[in-house]
This record gives structure tokens, C-alpha cells and sequence, in this order.
């Protein structure tokens, strides 16, 4: 059952008259009260010095590259440790040295984080300083290990860390308890970014560049980068991280980007002129994130590292395809979770917490399964796969309210031995258990969200900006809240609500339903509006014998042949 609710107003007092009333009032729905609070300029991003651990990573560094020790970069298995890996070693290479290469663990082998294996990979790769990106906070043997070893650790991470740290010589995460940076909402590379511009401010104050007789690199460059990580890990939008995406996009937009990225926007067939960020985060993001799926991530790196357009193309049409595999093996196991979900709707009642896992589920695949299911059933899941040597590998997705980390941390908490490690934050995290823990998990968890939610945070909502009067509904209304963004996680893209007569339905490619309506809005009489609803129930659509319909949707632009028309991007249909 999903429900449209409309969001409370928002107090507008704070902003000027040369704000538009529509943006206002969009802005004011997310908690803006100012037009300051609406800076994009690089000069509103939050200072790095209040990052705390930043003086011992810089210093580690700095002893790094004069005595030019190797150093290797260890990230994670999706595009948010891609393109932080990525960041890294280019930064790293502009700001002089000669010694820097990364390695990225492989998902089903290795698993997640700075393993003692994973060392053992870095230590063959001759490394003396070990730099995580967008993990090790939690990595406690890992580090034991290269410790051992007599290796340097810097860890650049922003998941939520445990009771305990590993004792690396320098940590920078801004989620550390003792960390007073602003934002806690930057992603791995946004972490990694700040290092780095840390990094060359002091190089700067020490006549690095000149002593090295190397150009001071502008660092900006790298925010293509930025913008691609921070839309892919759906990490909150704050003011900061949108001026981070929002300057990414600008040079994207002007043809100032990697060639790797120019090169996924060509095989998504996206227009990189007017890119935004649900071509990041949906475009883009799974084509890297194919390749630690199904793969290997070091392909995802090498694509954003890549300097050559043509062998950038032939990586992403690579990628492109490891895609589309993924979607296919994504589809079986999306109709085998919903045929186990319909049973379990058949039983007394519908677990509060939903576990699901099949011994065939591919393990890379499971945490777009889990978002799924998740997004069907308005509920929390969890998604197993098996994982070798009697366990099973979960990925989990939480729905607003539900804190999932702390969820596994009750858990945890509760059933010693049940749960062997896990990791994460809100709104996703990962486990392993042991195989034959499975139905006590499952109950375990089910019983723990039932304590934390009620039966309103189990209904389907959706969040309106409310209606659009018809002299709304135009290029130039659709065209100002393209600008108006960037759009993304916390900050989200406005969605309006409101009744229409049908004029016209039916299906293209299948499975979607292409509509013209007339919006009975006020001034909305004799308006001809196109709208498109994808993925739409068949059962249900089309439908002959609806004429008026209640819609939740975005106003888009379409550009068919060069013409350019008002598209309502629809979101949730309901007969009236």
C-alpha cells in the first residue's frame, strides 16, 4: 500500500523575493532557511582542519613521498572505493610520487576490508605504507597484521566505527566519536579528497613543488571523481557534499572530465552536457559497481584512471556489458525473492524484518535484491548468498527510522556467536553468519525491528511537494528545478502529486505506460501533458476503464529529435 503524503510547510521567511515562490517552497521542505545555505561555490566547502587525525596523516605521508616509500592504496569493491582509489593514486602521483599503486580485494575471495590476506597481497606488491580508502575503520586485524610486518597504516574511511579502533598510525573518518568535522556525511572519497588537498596545502607551506621542479597540481580536477562516488554511495546531500557533486557536475557538464567518465556517459548514451545526478547514480554507479559484483573492481579502476579515451571506451563498453549481466542474473533472483515473500504473505503474518537467501544467489548481486525487496515491501531485508565453508554473506537495506547497524549491534548484543562480523550504517550494512544460524537470525532480527518500528513505518510513503497549478506544468518550471539541485539522498529531487483526466494509455517495451494527460489543477483545463510510468503492474495497466487518475511524479524534459516537451516522470498511478 503506498500513501502520498504531503511534506509540512517550511518557514520561506529567511529567503529573498528573487527566490522563485515554487523553490521556496521546495527549499524550505528540506530544512533550508536561508539562500546561504544554498552555496555551491567551492569556497563554501568546510575547512579539512577540522578532520581530526589529519596532522598524523599528513605527516605520514609527507615521510611517504620525500623518501619516496611505496605506497599502497587498499579500497573497496564499489564505486565509492573505486573512484577513492582512483582520487588517490592520481593525487598522490601529481603531488610527487613515484611509488603509489592500489589493490582492491576481491569480493568473493577476500571480502571486505583490510584483511591480514589483503596485507599479505600488499605486502607481495612491495608496499611500506599501507592508505585504505572507504574502509578499515573496522579492519582491527588487518592492521594488526601489517603492524606486524613493520608497515605504516593510514586509514581514510566513513563508516561508523566499533568499540574498539585498529591501531593504525593515523585515522581520519569523519564519524570517529572525537571527530568534530561538520559533515558527517562524506563518502570515501570525499575523505580521501580532503586528504589530499590537506596534503598539498602543507607540500605548498614547504616549497615542495619547486624544490621538486613539479607543477602544483589543481586538485579540482579530481571533483568528477568526487561527484561520481558521493551520488553512487546515496550518502546524504548536506550543504557540503552538494558542493562537492555540484562542482563535479560543472566540469562534467563542460567536457573537463576523466576519460573514463566521458566514456561510461557514452555507452549509458547520456547527454553530458546536461547531466545530473540520477545519471550518477544510475547510470554510471552500476556500470562501475558491475565489475566488483560479478568481477573484479581493479577494472572500475582502471577505467577512471585510464588517460586514453579509446581504451576508456573499450573498458566501458566492458563494463557495460558485466552490467547488463548483472541485470539478468538480478531478474531471476528478484522473482525468486518475490515468490518467497507472496508465501510469506500467505502465512499468519508478514515479518517486520525480512531474511531471505537461496544456496544460488550470486553473491555480488545480493544488496541490489535486498533494495529491491525493500523497496517493494516497505520493510527491512536482508539478503544472504552463500559464502563458502558453512557461512552466508548478507546484505542488508533499512528503511527510514531504522538505524540497520545498530539493529545488527542489538543482535549482536543479544546472541553472542550468532552474528561472526558485520559492518555498515543506516540505511545498509553487511554481515556473516553461520549457515545452520539462519532461522534464529531470522527470527532474531525480525523480533529486534519489531521493537524499533510500527505499523506507519511499514506503509509505502511518498513524500509530495504538493500540486503544480497548470501555468507550472512548462519547460521553464522543469528546466529551473534541473538547476536547482544538486538532488540526491536527504535532499531529494521534488516530486508533486495531483489529479488528471486520461486521455490516452498504452504500453511501450513491454512493460511501460505511456500516458497523455489533462491536469485538472487550477489553469491545468486543455493542457495536454505527456507522462510516463515504467515498470508498471500488467495486471493492472493499462486499464480502459480508468479516466481520472491520482499521480505522484517528477517534471522532466524529454528530447525526442531535437525537440524539447514537459514529461511527468511518474512515480506512483491510482485510479480516482
Amino acid at each position: 500500500m503506498i500513501e502520498i503524503q504531503r511534506r509540512p510547510a517550511g518557514d520561506t521567511s529567511g529567503f529573498s523575493s528573487q527566490l522563485p515562490p515554487l523553490l521556496q517552497r521546495i527549499y524550505a521542505h528540506r530544512g533550508i532557511q536561508s539562500e546561504q545555505e544554498l552555496e555551491r561555490s567551492a569556497k563554501g566547502l568546510l575547512s579539512y582542519q577540522a578532520l581530526h587525525g589529519i596532522d598524523d596523516a599528513i605527516a605520514l605521508l609527507l615521510e611517504a613521498l620525500t623518501a619516496q616509500q611505496r605506497i599502497i592504496v587498499v579500497g573497496d569493491f564499489d564505486a565509492d572505493g573505486a573512484t577513492s582509489s582512483a582520487l588517490s593514486v592520481l593525487a598522490l602521483r601529481q603531488l610527487g610520487s613515484n611509488n603509489v599503486d592500489y589493490l582492491v580485494p576481491n569480493r568473493f575471495e577476500d571480502g571486505y576490508g583490510l584483511s591480514p590476506e589483503v596485507v599479505e597481497q600488499a605486502i607481495a606488491k612491495g608496499a611500506e605504507v599501507i592508505m585504505t580508502v572507504d574502509n578499515g575503520v573496522s579492519s582491527l586485524s588487518g592492521v594488526a597484521a601489517a603492524k606486524a610486518h613493520g608497515l605504516k597504516v593510514l586509514i581514510t574511511d566513513h563508516h561508523l566505527p566499533g568499540e574498539s579502533l585498529p591501531d593504525a598510525d593515523a585515522i581520519v573518518n569523519p564519524n570517529l566519536h572525537e571527530c568534530d568535522f561538520p559533515s558527517k556525511a562524506l563518502c570515501g572519497v570525499g575523505v580521501a579528497f580532503y586528504l589530499m588537498l590537506a596534503l598539498r596545502a602543507e607540500l605548498r607551506q614547504r616549497n615542495w613543488f619547486k624544490e621538486q621542479g613539479i607543477a602544483e597540481p589543481n586538485l579540482a580536477n579530481l571533483l568528477d571523481l568526487v561527484a561520481l562516488g558521493t551520488v553512487a554511495d546515496v550518502v546524504a546531500l548536506d550543504g557540503n557534499n552538494r558542493i562537492l557533486v555540484h562542482q563535479g557536475l560543472q566540469r562534467i557538464r563542460a567536457g573537463q572530465c576523466r576519460p573514463g567518465i566521458q566514456a561510461l556517459i557514452e555507452v549509458a548514451n547520456r547527454d553530458q552536457s546536461r547531466l545530473v545526478t540520477s545519471d550518477l547514480g544510475f547510470a554510471l554507479g552500476p556500470r562501475i559497481n558491475a565489475a566488483g559484483r560479478l568481477e573484479d573492481m581493479s577494472h572500475g579502476v582502471e577505467l577512471l584512471m585510464c588517460e586514453e579515451i579509446n581504451l576508456a571506451r573499450q573498458l566501458a563498453s566492458e563494463l557495460d556489458g558485466l552490467n547488463q549481466t548483472r541485470k539478468e542474473i538480478e531478474q531471476g533472483m528478484k522473482e525468486e525473492a518475490v515468490a518467497i515473500c507472496e508465501r510469506l504473505q500467505l502465512g499468519e503474518e508478514m515479518p517486520c524484518g525480512i531474511v531471505l537467501h537461496q544456496s544460488d544467489w550470486h553473491q555480488g548481486v545480493i544488496g541490489i535484491l535486498a533494495s529491491r525487496i525493500k523497496d517493494q515491501y516497505h520493510r527491512p531485508v536482508i539478503a544472504f548468498a552463500d559464502g563458502g565453508d558453512g557461512l552466508i554473506k548478507g546484505s542488508c537495506r533499512s528503511i527510514p527510522g531504522l538505524h540497520m547497524r545498530d539493529i545488527l549491534d542489538l543482535i549482536d548484543t543479544q546472541n553472542p556467536g550468532m552474528i561472526l562480523k558485520f559492518g555498515g550504517h543506516a540505511m545498509a550494512a553487511g554481515l556473516t553468519i553461520p549457515r545452520d544460524k539462519l532461522h534464529a537470525f531470522s527470527a532474531a532480527f525480525d523480533s529486534a525491528v519489531r521493537q524499533e518500528v510500527d505499523e506507519a513505518s511499514l506503509r509505502g510513503v511518498i513524500l509530495s511537494d504538493g500540486e503544480l497549478a497548470g501555468h507550472e506544468l512548462t519547460l521553464q518550471t522543469a528546466e529551473m528545478l534541473r538547476q536547482a539541485g544538486p538532488w540526491g539522498q536527504a535532499f531529494p529531487e521534488p516530486i508533486f502529486d495531483g489529479e488528471f483526466r486520461v486521455l490516452q494509455q498504452r504500453l511501450v517495451g513491454g512493460k511501460h505506460l505511456k500516458l497523455m494527460l489533462e491536469p485538472l489543477s487550477q489553469g491545468g483545463a486543455g493542457q495536454m501533458i505527456d507522462a510516463i510510468a515504467f515498470n508498471v503492474d500488467l495486471r493492472r495497466w493499462p486499464d480502459a476503464s480508468v479516466t481520472r487518475i491520482q499521480l505522484a511524479y517528477r517534471l522532466d524534459i524529454n528530447i525526442f529529435r531535437g525537440n524539447e516537451s514537459v514529461q511527468l516522470m511518474v512515480e506512483h498511478i491510482e485510479p480516482c
